[in-house]
């Protein structure tokens, strides 16, 4: 089980982010903007992010930007979850320390086959179970 950071402005998004995301075995921790998501980031070193990127008082992008700078986060696994689709968007975010990016609305068998994805190559040990039920969903895309 991982311990995963969610940061959407939007509730919705939250809780179905950390409804699919439970169910799959990994504890999430919910941030309403990219403030709040610091705050959090500061007191709990996560194995993973995954963050909107329009928000109100901090964008996913400053977020990254910031969360690269703390110590326990410049190799952690960040993955952007935006209706954003701009190559010049996923440049920025890309340069700012994000590995990946899913567009949404997103299916949650892409979202949980793209997390556990990044966390296994960071190197995250995930149940066995778990992969092999995911084994032959499709993926999401890295940038």
């Amino acid at each position: 089980m991982a311990k995963l950071l969610a940061v959407d402005d939007q509730r919705v998004m939250r809780e179905l982010i950390s409804g699919v995301l439970n169910q799959e075995g990994h504890e999430v921790i919910l941030a309403e903007d990219g403030i709040d998501a610091l705050n959090i980031a500061r007191e709990h070193v996560v194995d993973m992010v995954l963050t909107d990127i329009n928000m109100p008082n901090m964008n996913g992008i400053s977020l990254v930007s910031k969360l690269r700078r703390l110590d326990g986060y410049q190799e952690i696994p960040i993955i952007m979850l935006t209706t954003e689709s701009s190559d010049f968007k996923k440049d920025k975010a890309r340069r700012m320390g994000a590995d990946g990016w899913l567009q949404k609305p997103f299916d949650p068998k892409r979202l949980i086959k793209a997390v556990n994805s990044c966390l296994a190559k960071a190197g995250h040990i995930l149940p066995t179970r778990r992969l092999s039920e995911n084994r032959n969903r499709s993926e999401g895309k890295p940038f």
